[in-house]
């Protein structure tokens, strides 16, 4: 073969091969369904803003009286898979930050994506971790990550100010490290928004993360200047539309604000009649994490 075409059939193969490894690269960033049919959204009653906003039909009765055993304390065994506990390791890592005792299930090293869950007022790493709570979605979110070579961790932290973020930031650092290629989304129940908005903030964190999770929590307009809104993080919110917490109605306006921003990637679910902890109860993890794997910096 002469050298020029030598040359030419060595760059073809390159490219196609190049071309491989992203397709093969951006399989791996498509979580695999875990129980979907059970923890599909129930019905919309209505969507708005070109499907980033969406009202779901959310019934207590039946998204919490029939769904568990004992009504928010153990539900339906066809809910869950505990086997995942296999994979499941309580810790501690000594960080300049302090020591952060943390749940990690799944891949500590080499994972594909990180997802960690940030508590509220009164709770703890084991929250995150509970497999029969909140309708079993921690089990699934647990479960998607070690099916997708991902990992999942849950922490303590000791406030929701600055020592509890950098602490956070300190653990993010950590296994971001162990795993270079990972993308990072945070998701935050309540009282944990506030940690959620400060890594947005930080230089380190807000550079580094790849979408936030905000769960029955609360706005901050800082974000908009914040790093992380700089790199158009992808944001999701789900609400109760009867949280007495964090009103609703709050919620959507800073929504709204951030949606205005150049068709910024954010997305909506309000859980209509839904309470304080619903949307950890009913969100979508594989769909919630899907869509942001799509937009994610």
């Amino acid at each position: 073969m002469p050298l020029g075409m030598s040359l030419r059939f060595l760059f073809a193969l390159l490219v196609a091969t190049g071309f491989a490894a992203q397709a093969a690269h951006s399989q791996t960033l498509s979580l695999k369904p875990f129980k979907d049919e059970l923890f599909a959204y129930p019905a919309a009653l209505s969507t708005g803003d070109n499907g980033a906003y969406t009202v779901l039909d959310y019934h207590e009765m039946r998204d919490i009286n029939q769904r568990d055993e004992v009504p928010e304390k153990r539900v339906r065994a066809q809910y869950t898979d505990p086997g995942v506990r296999k994979v499941q390791q309580d810790l501690m890592l000594k960080t300049d930050a302090g020591d952060i005792r943390h749940v990690a299930v799944g891949r500590t090293e080499g994972a594909s994506i990180i997802v960690l869950y940030l508590h509220g007022q009164g709770g703890s790493r084991k929250q995150g971790v509970d497999d029969f709570t909140f309708g079993g979605n921690f089990n699934r979110i647990k479960n998607l990550m070690a099916a997708n070579n991902g990992l999942y961790l849950s922490p303590d932290f000791p406030d929701f100010g600055d020592k509890g973020a950098a602490q956070v930031a300190a653990l993010i650092d950590h296994y971001a490290q162990q795993s270079p290629g990972a993308k990072i989304f945070v998701a935050c129940g309540s009282m944990g928004g506030m940690i959620c908005w400060k890594l947005a903030a930080r230089k380190d964190t807000g550079g580094r993360i790849n979408g936030l999770l905000l769960l029955g929590s609360l706005w901050d307009d800082s974000f908009l200047t914040s790093p992380a809104f700089k790199r158009r993080v992808p944001v999701f919110f789900g609400q109760g539309s009867h949280d007495v917490v964090f009103p609703v109605e709050k919620q959507e306006a800073f929504f709204r604000s951030i949606l205005a921003k150049k068709s910024y990637p954010t997305r909506f679910v309000r859980f209509e009649t839904g309470t304080h902890g619903t949307p950890i109860r009913m969100v979508d993890w594989r769909g919630t994490l899907n869509w942001m794997l799509t937009k994610a910096p």
